[in-house]
């Protein structure tokens, strides 16, 4: 297997991600084909180069975290969903792995970004087609929820400032939140706030290409409005009712999760143990949904999880932000590294209102900043090397 093969299928890994829903219409097991390929590619590369990966410290954490959900997965055995969640954990902790490895020595980190913006990017045209042709009230396109195609596109936009070129950027950015807006996710908005708020904190957004953004979407609103005014005004009431509604369930799977955690706290109710014990632990609030998600990444770890699964997960959050502040710190190209902080904060504001943590995005990220650390240190031990001998 060569280094070419594997550097292809880890940003078709990344590319891929978005497009779940499209893949799976078109075989309900084709999007697991490039990370199993992946997966499968870097195993015989790194045997045929008798290589082992380079250790890092977020590899003990995906490894103890590993250990907690098959403790709680073997406590839960019987749940109804306790297989089916835990093999959806799993692989997230192998591909985490692989693409440290990979980003770290065979595919450059600034092609593992690109293919993540583009894969947002066909995402977002494929759901704002898909809207224009349906005449729906929200895009959806690859993926059933608008809220988590949002998730996806807000979290590849500031990727955009990490791109040397500056049209194409450019247009990806109208795209991207063109496709965002027409999701009306609330949660969405906040998470690009916070990101954008980021990078003008760190000086990676210059104003000009601020305002010029808010002018270009400023400019597709008017066309809206004027081309589609009454899908337009639908869509605002439609939205309207849905997140009143929202608001309400929302609060009762908060508060079902916070009960989950406090009954279980060892090992939690089991991976998809939410959805099973939802109904007992709101008292059947919910006569028409009786197996949700928490719509809350970290309450749902920590109730299906316990408190030492979330206390791990959380420490993998952590690990990631003070690595990639430091590797801003140190490096001479600090730009990709601030545009993955900004989406890191996108993905954690929007995991406050989604659970998320069964999406890539989070992953590539963690991933991306452990193989920038990793190509730092070796970086500084070859600079060192004259000096010690």
């Amino acid at each position: 297997m060569t280094t070419r093969a594997v550097r292809f299928l880890a940003c078709a890994t990344v590319f891929a991600a978005p497009l779940e829903g499209y893949l799976m219409q078109a075989h309900g097991h084709l999007a697991k084909l490039p990370p199993a390929l992946l997966v499968l590619a870097w195993a015989a590369l790194r045997v045929r180069q008798r290589r082992a990966p380079e250790p890092h410290p977020a590899h003990l954490v995906l490894a103890a975290l590993a250990v907690v959900l098959l403790a709680s997965s073997a406590v839960h055995a019987g749940g109804a969903f306790t297989a089916e969640y835990a093999v959806r954990w799993l692989p997230f902790l192998v591909v985490t792995v692989v693409l440290i490895d990979v980003a770290a020595h065979e595919a450059p980190i600034r092609a593992m970004l690109a293919s993540a913006v583009a894969g947002a990017v066909v995402a977002a045209l494929g759901a704002l087609a898909t809207l224009v042709l349906d005449g729906g009230t929200r895009a959806a396109g690859p993926l059933e929820d608008p809220n988590d195609l949002a998730y996806f596109l807000v979290a590849a936009l500031p990727l955009l400032v990490a791109s040397r070129r500056r049209v194409l950027p450019a247009l990806a950015a109208v795209v991207l939140v063109a496709g965002a807006a027409a999701t009306f996710s609330r949660g969405g908005a906040l998470a690009l706030t916070a990101a954008v708020a980021w990078l003008l904190a760190r000086r990676a957004l210059p104003l000009r290409a601020l305002a010029a953004g808010v002018a270009a979407l400023a400019v597709l609103g008017v066309a809206a409005a004027l081309v589609a005014g009454p899908a337009l005004d639908r869509a605002v009431r439609e939205k309207t009712h849905v997140a009143d509604t929202n608001v309400d369930t929302r609060e009762l799977r908060w508060q079902a999760a916070a009960r989950m955690v406090a009954d279980h706290p060892g090992l939690g109710v089991g991976p998809g143990g939410f959805r099973e014990d939802y109904p007992a632990a709101s008292g059947n609030a919910e006569v028409d949904e009786q197996t949700p998600v928490a719509h809350n990444m970290y309450l749902e770890v920590a109730a299906e999880l316990g408190v030492p699964g979330f206390a791990l997960f959380a420490a993998l959050l952590a690990l990631t932000a003070v690595t990639s502040e430091r590797v801003r710190r140190t490096t001479a190209d600090p730009l990709p590294v601030v545009a993955v902080q900004a989406s890191l904060i996108a993905v954690l504001v929007a995991s406050t209102f989604l659970s998320q943590q069964y999406y890539l995005p989070l992953w590539s990220l963690v991933a991306v900043v452990a193989a920038a650390d990793l190509r730092l240190r070796r970086a500084n031990d070859v600079a060192c090397a004259p000096r010690d001998q």
